[in-house]
This record gives structure tokens, sequence and C-alpha cells, in this order.
């Protein structure tokens, strides 16, 4: 596969960092022509990897938005509350952007960005993965042929996994509301946003409970230290030590630059957020979280995000009529169970493809390039207004869990 596009990098952290890889893997090494990120080891990467001068290595996005229109697309994965002003200004600049979930951190934002889009008439992808990951793609293909009749009820568990929350939402960037966002935006619009398309129907009212519960002070070993390499009395069995997430061969570090000898290691565990005790940070999103959503024709569905389990992945449950479906991402496997006529049960396993969210990032920017190159804004399945939409269903649960009550979409 070859492009003529050429992209601008807004952002080069571990999901930046991915695509530059995917669009010199699977596209053309030089497609990206520059690169904004504040730390200089990742802006170098980005930079050797597709050959981009220096002129057109920035320290931050509004640098290289000041430059002008120096590209055909904009990669905009900056943090989350970098958004709704980066987006606006490569609107205005005429670029087409794939702009990474959420939208942005604040509902006015979110709405800020869409109507933006609307107005530039360039093309612009949100990257909710999930659309384009096969296993939905091909449940979403039973649902339409009819084979488990109307929807009834569905049911999907996000399993975070411990580590993963320990790493990204305890000591990472996520961590903190006033750093990022509520862990519901940040982490499960993915989830909301593929529910909402599988059901395609009208979100009316939501009610949802959640808190943090286990990675909080209150469940500090007795003696722990604030930093798990200064003396910890339960290290051999903490699953969350330094050493045992970011020492390991296939550790945690990799996703965040950091070296595998631990004698380089330990210094920069012994003075950053990795090193830091899980229960003894400014961490306060959620570690667990329930929604339940009714939709217009009188479907219920309920989606439940927990970092409380040792595999990553989503499980899936559809209720129908006629017939009973589930799926899970992390084995690619889907069964079918009909009710009438010949009570067909059917097992379907998915190919693998390679790439992350199994294989549908990938399938995100090659669309991305695929509507632009046709002309088609159509082929993007995750547009502004959609994922809109589907934000707006986020912001509603978050509400709920927060007042205590039902909230009705129109409320927003």
């Amino acid at each position: 596969m070859q492009t003529s596009l050429t992209f601008l990098l807004l952002g080069a952290g571990a999901r930046g960092t991915m695509f530059a890889e995917i669009l010199a893997t699977d596209y053309a090494k030089g497609t990206v022509v520059g690169v904004a990120e504040p730390d200089p080891e990742r802006r170098a990467k980005i930079a050797e990897m597709h050959g981009i001068p220096l002129e057109r290595q920035f320290e931050s996005w509004d640098m290289a938005l000041a430059e002008g229109k120096i590209a055909d697309v904009v990669i905009n994965t900056t943090m989350d509350r970098l958004h709704k002003p980066s987006a606006l200004r490569a609107l205005e600049l005429g670029y087409h952007m794939l702009l990474e979930k959420p939208l942005a951190s604040t509902l006015d934002d979110c709405i800020a960005i869409a109507d933006a889009a609307e107005r530039a008439a360039t093309i612009v992808s949100v990257c909710h993965s999930l659309r384009y990951n096969d296993v939905y793609r091909a449940v979403r293909d039973l649902l339409q042929s009819g084979r488990i009749g109307d929807i009834v009820s569905v049911d999907q568990l996000e399993a975070v996994e411990h580590i993963h929350q320990s790493h990204s939402f305890v000591r990472g960037n996520w961590g903190n509301e006033g750093r990022s966002s509520f862990m519901l935006l940040q982490k499960s619009c993915h989830d909301i946003d593929i529910l909402f398309d599988l059901i395609n129907d009208t979100c009316m009212r939501v009610n949802s409970f959640g808190s943090l519960k286990f990675f909080s002070k209150a469940y500090a070993p007795s003696g722990a230290p604030l930093r798990c390499l200064d003396g910890c009395p339960v290290e051999d069995e903490c699953p969350y030590h330094a050493m045992k997430v970011y020492g390991a061969e296939t550790g945690w570090g990799r996703y965040v630059g950091l070296p595998k000898d631990p004698d380089l290691l330990r210094p920069l565990l012994q003075e950053g957020p990795y090193g830091k005790c899980v229960f003894q940070t400014d961490n306060d999103v959620v570690d667990h979280q329930i929604v339940a959503m009714e939709f217009a024709k009188g479907q219920t569905v309920t989606f439940t995000m927990t970092a409380f389990t040792h595999f990553g992945g989503r499980r899936l449950r559809i209720h129908g009529t006629k017939g009973y479906l589930e799926a899970a991402t992390e084995t690619r496997k889907i069964e079918v169970q009909e009710f009438w006529g010949e009570k067909k049960h059917e097992e379907i396993e998915i190919p693998v493809r390679e790439g992350g969210h199994g294989g549908a990032d990938p399938l995100v920017i090659g669309t991305l390039i695929e509507a632009i190159e046709r002309n088609d804004p159509s082929i993007v399945r995750t547009n502004t207004k959609n994922s809109l939409a589907s934000h707006k269903i986020v912001f509603a649960a978050e509400r709920s869990r927060r007042e205590g009550r039902v909230v009705h979409l129109s409320e927003l």
C-alpha cells in the first residue's frame, strides 16, 4: 500500500509513535513530514523513522501549526486537554485529521470540535478503534442479518487488567482527572461508542455507579513506603511492585521508554512517577464503574469497566428475540445460538490481524487515507458527528455517577 498523502504528527507518545510506525511500514517512510513532541528522544525517534528535517521537528503542537499547512493530514495524539485548541487550529488551516479519542475533555469542547469539523468540510476520523475491530465488524454483520432477531438487551465487560490500570490510570498520565479527564471518557468512550453503534438507535437515559475503591491509601500495606524501592515489606507478594512491572523483559516500561537495564532503571523509578506505591499516589479516577442505558425502542444495555481482571479485552453478550450471541475480543471468538427453526448453533473464529486493538488501528488510518483519496467522507466510520453522539452518553453517565440519579440524554 502506498499513498501520496503527507502527515504531521502532533504528539509522539505510545499512540502517536504507533501510527508513525504503521505509516512507515505499511505505506511509506517519509509520509510523516513533521513531528511535534516535547520529549526530545521521542521526537528524534519519529524524525529518524521518517527522515524529517530539523526545521520540521517542533517542541509543541502550537509551534508546528504556526508554520501553516505543511502536510495533508494531522495525526492529533496530544493529551486530552489539548485536543480542542490543537484540533480547532488544524481545522482552520484546512487539514484532514485523525483525532485520538476522546474528542475532548468537556462536552462543550467536543461540540466545538464537531462544529468546526462541519465548517471546515475536511475529513476527520475520531479514533474509536473498536468500530474497526474484526470481531465487532462480524458481530455487526450478524445483527444486521437478523439471525438473532431484534436486540432486547446487551451486556459488555471491559477488562482493563489490573497491571494496566496501575500503570496507566494510577501511576501514569491518566490517573488524575485534573491532568487528563474522568475514566469513563478517557478509557471507555471506546466501549460506549461501539455499543451505541451496534444498537443503532437513540439512547434515552442512563444510570451509573462506580468509585475508586482499591488503589487508595486505605489499602496501603502496613509500613509501605511512598516508593517501591525504598524497602517495601510486601515486595515479594505485591504484583504492583515497580521492579516487577517495569523491570521484566516484556514489562510495561517499553511503552514509556524506560530502560531494561536494572542499573539504569532503578534511578528512574526512585525519582519518577512509575516508582511510586500504587496506594500512595495522587490518582483519583475510578477503578470500577457500571453504566445502564435505555434506548428508544426499549433496548437495555449494561456496561462494566473494571481494573480487577487478569486479562485485558472485551466480553460481549447480546440477547435477541430469536437468538443469543457471545463474543470475546481477546480470544476472537463469536458464539451464536438461534431459538427458532432448526435452532442452529455456530462458533465463529475471527482470523488474527496484526496491529493494536486486534488489528483495528491500522484500519483506522487506512480507512482515513482511502476516504481522503476518494474524497468520500462516508468511508470513515467514526466522524465527529457520530462520535459526539456517543460522547454525550458518556458525559450523561458520569453526571449520573456523580449526582446519584438517572440522567436523561435530553438534559444534554
